[in-house]
């Protein structure tokens, strides 16, 4: 019973989310003026607010000028339900695990943004890590394994980017990778980059051959990848041991 009552808290907060990724990068107040439909300004009704239920009454659909509502709204608030509901599931309800659910929430953002904007804000960039490091007693090894991995991140960016003559990893990236570290350990983390890359594989493909673009926003896979080892923690261990034995 208690797993549901974090989903539904989990999606609240992804109603909110929704905000932030709204208005955060255009610099507008996440506070004023109240929910209104982007299209024709009108505010909205509370009913017309209730994560992922008011879509589906609503048909996806603005109740005043009938322009199509973003799948994004309801997707976020699912995930972010998801994510609440998960990490309870697995730490519990402490410190540490708001510290981690903050974390994760705070790269769904950052992933719907960079989707979105292909840039993000340093606030973004920074606040993921900074709740990663306090996600656990273990605060100066986190701290130590966050700056390992940015480290090797910077490294790899500046490496790849004299070859391609071109830059081949944002500020973004490397924050995520300081993530990882910061949750994961360097073992566990390093599984989770090989699992974004092939996360990216197809998506990758896709944008080039659809939008003959060849930038794909990549924070979104590595926080997956993050969020997917971190999920399934004790089996990636068990195969980390088998491959490595």
């Amino acid at each position: 019973m208690d797993i549901i009552v974090f989903f539904v808290f989990g999606i609240i907060i992804g109603s909110f989310l929704n905000v932030v990724i709204l208005r955060i990068p255009k610099k507008e107040s996440i506070v004023f003026p109240a929910s209104h439909c982007p299209t024709c300004k009108t505010p909205l009704k509370w009913w017309h607010n209730i994560p992922i239920i008011s879509y589906i009454i609503l048909k996806g659909k603005c109740a005043f000028c009938g322009e199509k509502i973003s799948i994004q709204y309801p997707l976020v608030e699912l995930v972010s339900g998801i994510i609440v509901a998960s990490v309870y599931y697995k730490s519990g309800f402490n410190i540490f695990s708001v510290m981690l659910m903050a974390s994760f929430l705070s790269l769904l953002v950052s992933s719907m943004v960079d989707l979105k904007y292909k840039a993000i804000t340093y606030i973004m960039n920074i606040l993921p890590v900074t709740f990663a490091i306090f996600s656990s007693p273990n605060i100066i090894e986190n701290f130590t394994n966050a700056l390992l991995f940015a480290g090797g991140a910077v490294f790899i960016r500046d490496y790849v980017s004299a070859i391609i003559n071109k830059e081949a990893m944002g500020e973004g990236d490397i924050l995520v990778f300081a993530t990882m570290g910061a949750i994961l350990g360097i073992k566990l983390s390093l599984i989770a980059i090989f699992l974004s890359a092939i996360f990216a594989i197809f998506p990758s493909i896709y944008n080039r051959i659809t939008k003959k673009d060849l930038e794909l926003p990549f924070i979104p896979f590595l926080s997956l990848g993050l969020f997917v080892v971190w999920v399934f923690e004790d089996k990636f261990i068990k195969l980390w041991n088998m491959l490595y034995a």
